[in-house]
C-alpha cells in the first residue's frame, strides 16, 4: 500500500488515494470541512505493519499538530517502524469549521483514522495523544480497538476522563511530575482506580511541555513501547 522514498516534504494534495511514501502535507474531507495533515513512513529497514494516529493539545490554547511533545511523539513512533499521521483539529490554522466541546473533535480522529484505515488496510492501529489530544484518543480506543494507546499528560482534572471506555490493548501513559498544567497526583490516583491498570510512567524534573526533556520523552517512548511491536512484515 506504500512505498518508502525520500523524507522531502512532497506537495500538499487533497484526500490521497494511497498512503504517501515521505513526509507529506495534505487535505482530507472532515465532517466539518477540510482538515490539514501531515503523514510520514519509517526508513524501510525498521518498518512494521502499524500505523499511529496522533491527536494535539487544546485547540483553544495554542494546541496544533506542529506542538513540539506531538512531534517528538510521531518521531519516536516513526522511528519504532509505525507510520504516523497527524492532523489540526476542525478550526485550527488551516483546518475548516470550529471548537466543538471534544465532540466534533473525536469525529474528526475518527474521519483521519477512515482514511488511513483504506490506505493501510492490513495494519494495526495506534491511538496517541498529548493534553487534552490524549482525552480525544482515550475516547476513539473504544469505538477502534487500537492495539496499542498512549496518553500523554492527560488532563484527568479538566475533562471527562471518568467516562472513558477502558480500552482493551496496551495502555501507556507518561506524566511529568513537575507539571504545571495537569496534577500529576489527581493522574496518578485516576491510573490506580483502572482495571486492568494502564502503564503509567511519572519523569521526574519534567514539566507539562516537557522543555529540555523532550529527548528524554523519546527515550522513554521508543524503550517502553518497543517490546509491543507487532511482528515485522515478510
Amino acid at each position: 500500500m506504500w512505498s518508502l522514498g525520500n523524507s522531502m516534504t512532497e506537495q500538499a494534495q487533497h484526500q490521497p488515494e494511497t498512503f504517501p511514501d515521505g513526509n507529506t502535507e495534505f487535505t482530507l474531507d472532515g465532517p466539518a470541512g477540510l482538515l490539514e495533515c501531515i503523514a510520514d513512513v519509517p526508513e524501510a529497514e525498521v518498518r512494521q505493519p502499524a500505523y499511529a494516529v496522533i491527536c494535539h493539545p487544546h485547540p483553544q490554547h495554542g494546541g496544533t499538530m506542529r506542538n513540539k511533545v506531538v512531534t517528538i511523539l510521531e518521531r519516536s513512533l516513526r522511528e519504532l517502524g509505525l507510520a504516523t499521521v497527524r492532523f489540526n483539529f476542525r478550526g485550527v490554522c488551516e483546518s475548516q469549521g470550529s471548537y466543538a466541546e471534544g465532540e466534533g473533535e473525536l469525529q474528526d480522529l475518527l474521519a483521519v483514522n477512515d482514511w488511513a484505515r483504506q490506505c493501510l488496510p492490513d495494519h494495526e492501529l495506534w491511538l496517541a495523544g498529548f493534553s487534552f489530544g490524549s482525552w480525544i484518543a482515550a475516547r476513539a480506543a473504544h469505538t477502534l480497538n487500537p492495539r496499542q494507546l498512549i496518553s500523554i499528560a492527560p488532563p484527568v482534572e479538566r475533562l471527562e476522563f471518568e467516562a472513558v471506555h477502558i480500552p482493551g490493548c496496551h495502555w501507556l501513559i507518561i506524566q511529568g511530575e513537575d507539571d504545571d498544567v495537569v496534577d500529576a497526583q489527581a493522574v496518578r490516583a485516576w491510573a490506580e482506580d483502572i482495571d486492568p491498570a494502564p502503564q503509567l510512567l511519572v519523569m521526574p524534573q519534567a514539566g507539562h511541555f516537557f522543555h529540555r526533556r523532550l529527548m528524554d520523552l523519546r527515550g522513554l517512548l521508543k524503550n517502553t513501547l518497543r517490546e509491543h511491536l507487532p511482528a515485522p512484515a515478510p
